[in-house]
């Protein structure tokens, strides 16, 4: 069975794009464009790791990932930043929300798929 991606980002062409290229990879999508997307998708489709963007329309990508890591449901799944913030500092605030690690856009689709195919592993 495929591992299940969650790609959070309110940018349609970007999500098909991120899709596209994990799909190649085997993966399974899942898809959201805000933050109450996410959480609620995190919740029923379960998936084996999330990618977010920090920047979403309704809340900060590091609002949803402490929101899906205080759920006993899914407070297991390993949570990936990707997004054009740029500075130590974004990636310390991803870091501290819960996120496994931090990946400024735009990201090589080579280093995406090594990054997502470590941290998929650790899920529990």
């Amino acid at each position: 069975m495929a591992k299940t991606v969650l790609i959070v980002d309110d940018n349609e062409h970007l999500r098909r794009i991120l899709s596209s290229i994990l799909c190649a990879s085997g993966y399974a999508i899942v898809e959201a464009a805000t933050g109450t997307q996410a959480i609620a998708q995190a919740t029923s489709a379960k998936p084996n790791l999330i990618l977010i963007d920090l920047d979403l329309p309704d809340m900060m990508g590091t609002d949803v990932a402490r929101a899906i890591k205080k759920n006993a449901k899914t407070g297991h799944i390993p949570i990936l930043g990707c997004s054009a913030y740029f500075g130590w500092e974004w990636r310390e605030e991803a870091l501290s929300a819960g996120m496994i690690d931090y990946l400024q856009k735009p990201v090589s689709s080579q280093l995406l798929q090594e990054k997502i195919a470590e941290f998929i592993s650790l899920e529990r």
